[in-house]
């Protein structure tokens, strides 16, 4: 992505983020798995927004690092965490110039976010044993909720196949299936962890 369109996206999701109010939950395939989450070691909520996972992350005791490209965000999150009295390394960062280095987290949590082209740094950045927690739309929804385009939309089990070297160890995609006003719709989840 070239300068101006990286200030482009920046300055929308400042404006985003500057209007909202406090952080959402944190993402359902964090919470609904924090029991698989290590007693401890280095943790890294990729592309934070306004850090809910970040915050559950330091709360259960890891050690929490903390990337977006907002500024607004980021303060977000150091803001909310030592209002919590909580330690979370939040830094601005461009992950499509400055991916996560290899063998450097043991968690690694991503929601709401897609970017194809990362997929191979994330699941290298994982230590062996380490958990990749990822949540994010699919193209198979019931709702109109999430991005429009289907280019930030996941296809049919394509997370399975972002992440193939990983050993799966949660996965859901309800699609259309059955009763739609149940359970996970317009999203897929998947908790991962490198060999």
């Amino acid at each position: 992505m070239n300068e101006a369109a990286t200030d482009a996206l920046r300055r929308t999701w400042d404006a985003r983020y500057q209007a909202a109010a406090q952080p959402h939950p944190a993402a359902a395939v964090l919470r609904d798995n924090q029991h698989l989450l290590p007693p401890r070691g280095m943790a890294l909520d990729l592309a934070c927004g306004l850090g809910a996972n970040a915050l559950l992350l330091a709360r259960y005791g890891l050690d929490v690092s903390a990337w977006d490209l907002s500024p607004v965000a980021v303060d977000s999150v150091r803001m909310n965490a030592a209002a919590q009295g909580l330690i979370v390394d939040a830094e601005v960062r461009d992950l499509s110039t400055s991916a996560p280095e290899p063998a450097s987290f043991d968690v690694i949590v991503v929601a709401h976010f897609l970017d194809r082209t990362l997929a191979p740094a994330i699941a290298s950045a994982l230590r062996p044993g380490g958990l990749l927690f990822y949540q994010t739309f699919v193209r198979e929804s019931v709702s109109d909720v999430g991005p429009s385009s289907p280019r930030f939309r996941l296809a049919r089990n394509e997370l399975l196949g972002l992440f193939d070297g990983l050993i799966v160890r949660v996965y859901r995609d309800e699609g259309t299936l059955g009763d739609v006003r149940r359970g996970l719709r317009d999203e897929a989840m998947l908790v991962a962890q490198r060999p």
